[in-house]
């Protein structure tokens, strides 16, 4: 069986092989190759059913949720977050076509990348199949992530939480300290935040923005006593995700 096959088996639908490597097609192999054409025009298309799909879903099933609700629940389910996890659960990266640059640094592994490369096959499928094929495609990979409360409060901003919390309490500044550690070609960072000179929280991640935001979610833990605010995120978990999970 052929990449392309596996992939496609993976996928569950049938995509055009020329529109299938396009969108497999990230432009800094493009760039390497005698200036082929990337999968960007094919990115912009498949943001645009994903976002039409996901908000038809999200109101036709949430009819007790105000837009702000369902303006704040879209996010978790169309995020560069949610769907490099999708991709990921697919096996997408060794798949991509990514240039040296890229490939040196893990590209296949960045969520950016991913993320991309998932919205680039959502057009392709659309290209191929018309929208009813992609609108069940992109329902049978994001609607799993409601039952999943990592995915779901993935995306969740702690640092702008934070910044609540500290503002109500009158905590003081919020400060980010950050240091790197691993090897030169995979670099990890720790950060640590403190609020008005005393440490609170701890946490680690591939760049400095995901290590702070990991250090922001330890943060809003240690503040709440682990309890948090409830927010619409909850209240979709409550209602979906089995007991006991």
């Amino acid at each position: 069986m052929s990449e392309s096959e596996t992939l496609q088996k993976s996928l569950g639908v049938h995509i055009a092989p020329e529109a299938l490597r396009l969108a497999l097609t990230h432009r800094s192999f493009a760039y390497e190759n005698s200036g082929l054409p990337t999968n960007e025009r094919l990115e912009f298309l498949g943001d645009a059913v994903l976002q039409l799909v996901v908000t038809d879903y999200l109101y036709s099933s949430f009819e007790d949720l105000s837009e702000g609700d369902l303006a704040k629940l879209r996010p978790a389910l169309v995020s560069t977050r949610a769907l490099a996890r999708i991709a990921r659960s697919l096996e997408l990266g060794p798949h991509i076509r990514l240039g040296e640059g890229e490939l040196r640094t893990n590209g296949a592994a960045k969520d950016s990348i991913l993320a991309d490369t998932m919205e680039a096959i959502i057009g392709a499928c659309y290209l191929t199949n018309g929208f009813e094929t992609a609108r069940t495609l992109v329902l049978r990979l994001v609607t799993p992530l409601l039952s999943d409360k990592e995915a779901m409060t993935a995306g969740k901003d702690w640092k702008t939480t934070i910044q609540e919390l500290a503002a109500a309490r009158e905590l003081g500044e919020i400060r980010y300290q950050i240091e790197d550690f691993g090897p030169d070609h995979r670099k990890h960072f720790r950060a640590t935040v403190t609020i008005g000179g005393q440490a609170y929280g701890q946490g680690t991640g591939p760049s400095k923005k995901e290590a702070e935001r990991d250090a922001a979610r330890v943060t809003v833990e240690s503040l709440t006593g682990g309890q948090g605010e409830p927010d619409i995120l909850t209240l979709v978990l409550d209602r979906y995700l089995p007991e006991g999970q």
